[in-house]
């Protein structure tokens, strides 16, 4: 039984990749859809239309969500492994943590220093 936990997780994991690909896979197709039908019915498609329908349609404030995120999950193991209260699962929850916690400030500095170009 204690086996079905870690192949849980990855097959978790491995759907919510395989449906993030797939929305992607389904959006683009859609808007590829729309073109076609609007130039089948004749409407003038310009440049700056077709270069706004590929690009990817990112809030400013994706980063900073993303960053909010990743800090309340590093704090979450934080507070898991405190809650817990065993010295051996202690250091690796925290040093767990560290990994999202960390990302989490890297995307804060984006959000902060990395639309300064937009």
């Amino acid at each position: 039984m204690g086996e079905l936990i870690p192949i849980t997780l990855f097959i978790v994991v491995g759907i919510a990749v395989g449906l993030a690909f797939y929305f992607r896979y389904r959006t683009r197709k859609e808007v590829q859809e729309s073109v076609r039908i609007a130039i089948d019915k004749g409407q003038e498609l310009t440049p700056e239309l077709l270069k706004s329908l590929g690009e990817a349609r990112e809030p400013k404030s994706a980063d900073f969500r993303r960053a909010l995120i990743s800090i309340a999950i590093g704090l979450a193991f934080v507070i898991f492994a405190l809650v817990l209260n065993e010295e051996d699962a202690l250091r690796p929850l925290i040093a767990i943590s560290a990994f999202p916690f960390l990302l989490g400030i890297a995307y804060l500095g984006l959000w902060r220093f990395g639309h300064n170009s937009t």
